[in-house]
Formats: C-alpha cells, structure tokens, sequence
C-alpha cells in the first residue's frame, strides 16, 4: 500500500478489526489521502471509541454514518461524501463490512442466510451502484487508459472461504452462510469488473488473509492462504 497515490478513499465497517486496520495505515502513509472516509453503524457508540480518537487527531479523517445492510443509509451516506469531496471524485471504495454467523448445514436458517448475503454480498453492490457516479468522476479527473486503485477502484473483501475449490478449513468451521456469502461476493466482483471497466474502475476482490479480529477469533491463529 505504500505505493499508493489516492486523493480520497472509504472504507465500510471501519469501527474495528481489518477496517480500523485500514484507516490506520492509510492515515500514516507517507502521502496520506486528502480524505479518508471511514464507514460505521454507529459512529458515536462504544464500539467506534478508536475511530473517534483518530478522527480527533487526523482532520483528513471523516466519520460518516452508514449501515451496509440499509439502502436508505448507503445513499445517505453517498451523498455525505459527494457533499465532503464537492467537485471531486472517489478514488477508492473498499467494502470490507462483513458478519459471519458459525452455523452448519442441519441448523442453517432463512433469516440466518438472509441476514449474511444482505450485509456481505447485497451491500457491496448497493454501495457499489450508490458511489458509481462518485468513482467515474475520479476515473474521468485521472490521467492514463490504465487501470489501477490509484485512479478508481471497488475492492471487495472476500475470504478463501468462499472458494468452492478449496472449501478451506471445513472442519474447523461449516459458517456456511458465510461462504455462500462471500462465493457469491467473488462472482459480484467479477460482474463489476466486467460492467465498470468501461468506465475505467478497477474491481478487485481480496483475501486478507485470518486475522486475529472479533471476527475472526483465535482461528486467525491458524495458517492464512
């Protein structure tokens, strides 16, 4: 990430674990973004205590209000951000937010699967068409043909858990719905890639490996692909 040149970048579920990573690293670059945009259900709660003591110390860092599972929020929260940045464009989108529920085949339920495919899959793309007009304008304001995170980009954040190939550590943990969950995240990437290219974003999806989050747990102790 050193190597990155952007002028402003959101990152959803940005409160703590891999996203409060994330603004972390990007507010210490050497050329930090002018803006950082950082994403969470309740931006004044106790769960958002650290990004609300960065914000206090970084004024490039900007807390917007946003539940990934909430279409009202989402554009709300599009909105917010086309306001911050006026005539400027969105850089780079990056949709870590996720949940995962530990439940197997036998106990699996519709709210259950419902409740992970809205927040790991449906959002990425609703944030995804809410924040298109923002992202071409930074396509459209960057200077080259290519394609990179620099100019415009939606990173996805996936999990080896989603590969139907390897179906990695399925004795350790079924979380089927998450897997579905993030199967279907890596064809969604693959559908933007192939639909916003055109307008020169970049659609990637990433797997970050198991990191030692609430989320992930001591299995983040384990090894990572």
């Amino acid at each position: 990430m050193a190597g990155l040149r952007v002028r402003s970048v959101l990152v959803t579920g940005a409160n703590r674990g891999i996203g409060l990573g994330l603004v972390q690293h990007l507010l210490e670059l050497p050329e930090p973004p002018q803006w950082v945009f950082a994403g969470c259900r309740d931006p004044k709660g106790q769960r958002a205590q650290e990004l609300q003591n960065l914000a206090s110390k970084h004024p490039n860092l900007v807390i917007v209000p946003l539940e990934v599972a909430d279409p009202d929020s989402i554009k709300a929260a599009a909105a917010r951000v086309g306001e911050q940045l006026g005539g400027s464009g969105l850089n780079l989108l990056i949709n870590n937010a996720g949940i995962a529920q530990p439940k197997s085949l036998e106990n699996e339920t519709l709210e259950n699967m419902t409740q992970v495919y809205t927040t790991n899959t449906i959002g990425p793309l609703l944030l995804g068409q809410a924040f298109l007009p923002l992202l071409k304008k930074a396509a459209q304001g960057s200077p080259g043909s290519g394609l990179s995170c620099s100019k415009a980009a939606i990173v996805n954040m996936s999990s080896s858990a989603g590969s139907i190939e390897e179906v990695y550590l399925w004795n350790y943990g079924l979380v089927v719905s998450y897997r579905c969950s993030k199967a279907a995240l890596n064809m969604l990437t693959k559908c933007q890639s192939l639909g916003y290219r055109e307008h020169g974003i970049l659609c990637v999806a990433l797997h970050p490996g198991w990191v030692q989050t609430d989320m992930g747990g001591l299995g983040s102790q384990k090894r990572s692909l």
